[in-house]
């Protein structure tokens, strides 16, 4: 989704807004200068410069740690990935997850005799709202001895990458090495050591949420949230949980992070699709009977115990590349002098785009500004998608843009300038996306408020270097961001290949795009 900034903001609390825009017209003229168009005051000419853009490798590696999974800072997404997608441009892209698992309570009774019946592992893959399929079951039907009725509905999981691909067959395994603490560092290129796989199901891209009521009256008797249910060994949780009632290792927090470390979700397939879903929400679940004496009989009944996998425990997500055999893939960051010819963007620890304004192109800005004072009113950045990039991936619609401190020495981030000083303006976005169902696909990335400091002399007026990546700036439930390093990027699925700048005779190449007014 393109993300639109539409409220005025201090530089430390600013509002993001987010909706779909498909524009497939000129490029509207920022607030910045627009007054100049006004009653005939100006004439607007529209000339392009040259960038030089290059490839950044990040290693294939990113943090993926419950700070940047759960967003701990208090900011409103939520997300980890499964699954695994292969293309003749990026290679293969295998995620699995990890995560801790703590006792909702410790020392706990599980009665006399307790016998695991089942156990089950919810995951919550997000899903279109939008299509529905409902299944309903209410002949000869019962729950619990009551006579009632079983509602599934069912929805499509968002996938990315072979949308139709028959099936992901899901692992869970014992994790066998300690995912350390909620808030310590951990980096999607590291693999930790797992024991006894403990449970395994198809999923076949549909979430289902059930809801069962008494025929009697319409009383609920059971509702599930939309989810997929994992069946887990029962005798691993009978060894693992239940004989060890009253012993050390479920005596406090400490001894049973140790001692159960947690759980891996990974895939078989080498090549499907990706999915998101909530970590925060889920659920492992034991079904249990045990010994109780009533009027002289032995009852057995069923108890239910929920482990906590949410907020608390470690998260980790696991992301592994192999990009074997790829012709003219970055291995290493590109040409920062003349540019790369194509341009790779990809999330969960992929390469990032660097961008350098060339100080050629802000000279011959100054004499147009000098000399006919000419004023800017709109700067651009352009960027086509390559024709090599051919595949049914949606579209990347979501990017961020940083810029760095180019001289310094020191790897000095920050929001853009325009980020900062333009979000109230009429017309301003970050970026926007234009003829997304063809093949001629561009975005634009405003840079107007930084050009016009370079050019006309603002209060900051250092060239400074640019970084483009997937993924979207994160803001807490009040609208406010976070900061320049809180994004989705840590489990951003898209990917696309763009044409860069070191095609120098390419009419698509990267360029800057400067609207300027003259009297």
């Amino acid at each position: 989704m393109t993300h639109i900034i539409k409220r005025s903001i201090a530089i430390f609390s600013m509002v993001i807004f987010g909706s779909v825009l498909l524009y497939n017209c000129e490029p509207d003229p920022d607030s910045l200068g627009e007054q100049l168009f006004l009653d005939g005051a100006a004439t607007g000419n529209e000339k392009s410069f040259d960038l030089i853009a290059y490839n950044i490798s990040n290693n294939d590696s990113i943090r993926s740690d419950a700070s940047q999974l759960l967003n701990t800072v208090g900011l409103t997404t939520s997300t980890a990935v499964l699954g695994a997608v292969k293309d003749n441009q990026f290679g293969k892209q295998k995620v699995s997850y990890y995560t801790q698992v703590r006792l909702p309570s410790y020392n706990p009774d599980f009665g006399t005799n307790a016998a695991v019946d089942s156990v089950v592992l919810v995951v919550k893959p997000y899903y279109e709202g939008d299509s529905l399929t409902t299944n309903t079951y209410d002949d000869g039907f019962q729950f619990g001895g009551e006579n009632a009725k079983k509602i599934v509905s069912s929805y499509p999981a968002k996938k990315y990458g072979r949308a139709k691909a028959p099936k992901l067959t899901i692992k869970v395994n014992e994790v066998d090495e300690f995912l350390n603490g909620f808030s310590d560092t951990a980096y999607s290129n590291k693999e930790y050591a797992t024991g006894q796989e403990i449970g395994s199901a198809d999923f076949t891209g549909n979430v289902s949420a059930v809801t069962i009521t008494k025929d009697s009256d319409g009383s609920s008797l059971f509702t599930s949230a939309a989810g997929y249910r994992i069946p887990l060994s029962s005798s691993f949780f009978k060894t693992k949980i239940i004989d060890k009632k009253g012993q050390s290792e479920l005596s406090d927090m400490s001894n049973f992070i140790r001692y159960f470390k947690g759980i891996k979700l990974s895939v078989v397939e080498d090549d499907a699709y990706l999915v998101q879903f909530d970590p925060n929400a889920l659920e492992m679940i034991m079904y249990y009977k045990y010994d109780k004496i009533e009027n002289g009989v032995n009852t057995r009944p069923q108890a239910t115990y929920s482990f906590s996998l949410a907020a608390g425990n470690a998260h980790i997500g696991n992301y592994k590349y192999d990009r074997a055999g790829l012709m003219g893939f970055p291995i290493v960051t590109g040409d920062t002098n003349v540019g790369d010819s194509k341009l790779f963007l990809q999330g969960m620890g992929g390469p990032s785009i660097g961008i350098k304004i060339p100080d050629g192109t802000i000279n011959d800005l100054k004499k147009m500004y000098q000399k006919d004072k000419s004023a800017i009113v709109s700067a651009k950045i352009k960027m086509y998608i390559d024709g090599s990039w051919t595949n049914k991936y949606a579209k990347p619609s979501s990017f961020t843009i940083i810029q760095k401190d180019k001289d310094s020495g020191k790897d000095v981030s920050s929001f853009t300038t325009d980020l900062l000083t333009l979000v109230g303006s009429n017309n301003f976005s970050l970026f926007k996306e234009y003829n997304t169902d063809t093949n001629q696909t561009y975005y634009e990335f405003t840079v107007t408020k930084s050009i016009k400091d370079l050019v006309e002399g603002g209060a900051d007026n250092t060239n400074k270097l640019l970084k483009i990546d997937i993924g979207s700036f994160l803001t807490s439930t009040s609208g406010a961001l976070g900061g320049y390093q809180y994004t989705s990027r840590a489990f951003a699925v898209e990917r696309a290949v763009f044409i860069g700048s070191g095609d120098v005779s390419n009419p698509n190449k990267i360029q800057l795009k400067v609207l300027y007014g003259t009297k």
